[in-house]
């Protein structure tokens, strides 16, 4: 998913005025006639027409029920969602919870009228109120899909299944009697901290982690650390979907941090790779569609939230995605997505989960997003 150079939103201010600004936002009391259009930023793969596979295709009935003409903006990293969503000119964004908290304090996006998403009443209880996009009580869009960061590893490579994320962290001698240098990958985003820091929490608990996205100083220094002793086994700091899957396939990778997508697309094609979550737990994501603050189609906008929401469109793309519905009847109204899809794609390892959000100081205690930034540039460097 392309590397992580966009301008980015500092995250660097104090909560309190950051909340204070969320609340001067209104949000919108009623719905108008459709403008004929609507333009959505999104992961690749999120708004399908069926122009890769015709069996995948929710946007055409969106558009002939709707009449409203439906352009995507494919982005690659949530920084490059920020970016985007600065610049403006867009609708909606599938904004994952590293970014959303930047952009409902950075004043992009606008709070949803819930009542004029018939289809909210559905949404899984537990991604009603989610604290990635709920703030103060408003509600900064509707909760589209959801997934955790895998660990996906060779099964020729891997005598057992691994059981740790030390297999991407530490150095190690692998099956075919070779190290793991050059055979790993780790992700291209500064939130990959946080897989540090999740990691950490169990192999160093004297480090006292709770949370992987608020770090005192001493732990992130030690998170930095381990990062810097893991460039020289990374192969390639990954970002798009394609590239780690040729990677697996032809480069010899051995091990790294994965999404659905990509594992379900590999075995698919008889490739030998399993998923595991690892005894530490999963770093993971829950993207929200979020409407822009300057929305020029503001009604095609919440249509398409709702439309969204269907029970049917959830199961489709958790089936193309690798993904889990935020719509409990999404698992069961997909025959693309098999009465064992859910299960599948990790449903029931919800709690299991350390939802990415953008690391927040607050007043200093815990190190700013916009150091992790910084210094992971400088990480993948090899600085």
């Amino acid at each position: 998913m392309p590397s992580l150079k966009p301008a980015i939103l500092s995250f660097a201010v104090s909560c309190a005025c950051l909340i204070a600004s969320a609340q001067a936002a209104e949000p919108l009391k009623q719905l108008g006639k459709t403008e004929g259009a609507l333009d959505i930023i999104a992961w690749p793969g999120y708004i399908e027409r069926g122009e890769t596979d015709k069996n995948y295709d929710w946007v055409t009935p969106f558009e002939k029920e709707t009449g409203c003409k439906v352009n995507v903006k494919t982005a690659a990293t949530s920084d490059e969602m920020v970016s985007l969503m600065a610049k403006g000119g867009y609708d909606l964004v599938t904004a994952s919870g590293d970014a959303s908290l930047r952009l409902i304090f950075g004043k992009r996006v606008q709070p949803v009228n819930i009542a004029l998403i018939p289809n909210w009443k559905t949404v899984d209880e537990r991604l009603q109120d989610a604290p990635w996009h709920t703030v103060n009580g408003l509600h900064y869009g509707t909760p589209y899909q959801w997934g955790p960061n895998l660990l996906m590893y060779n099964t020729k490579l891997f005598k057992q299944a691994p059981d740790s994320w030390a297999v991407v962290f530490e150095p190690q001698e692998l099956a075919d009697g070779k190290s793991n240098k050059g055979r790993v990958q780790a992700y291209d985003g500064p939130i990959y901290i946080a897989d540090a820091a999740l990691y950490l929490r169990s192999a160093k608990p004297e480090l006292g982690i709770q949370d992987p996205y608020q770090l005192t100083e001493e732990q992130y220094a030690a998170a930095l650390d381990l990062l810097r002793k893991q460039h020289s086994l990374v192969h390639r700091y990954w970002h798009d979907a394609t590239v780690q899957m040729s990677d697996f396939k032809n480069e010899g990778v051995a091990a790294a941090s994965t999404w659905g997508y990509m594992a379900n697309t590999l075995k698919a094609e008889k490739q030998p790779v399993e998923t595991v979550v690892p005894k530490e737990g999963v770093t993971g994501w829950a993207d929200t569609t979020m409407l822009h603050v300057d929305a020029k189609h503001p009604n095609c906008a919440y249509k398409w939230m709702n439309w969204s929401l269907e029970p049917k469109l959830q199961g489709d793309l958790a089936a193309w995605f690798g993904s889990l519905p935020v719509v409990a009847k999404g698992c069961t109204s997909s025959e693309l997505l098999g009465s064992g899809g859910c299960a599948t794609n990790g449903y029931d390892q919800f709690d299991k989960i350390a939802f990415w959000k953008t690391p927040d100081a607050q007043g200093g205690k815990f190190v700013p997003y916009s150091r992790w930034t910084q210094d992971y540039i400088a990480i993948m460097g090899g600085r």
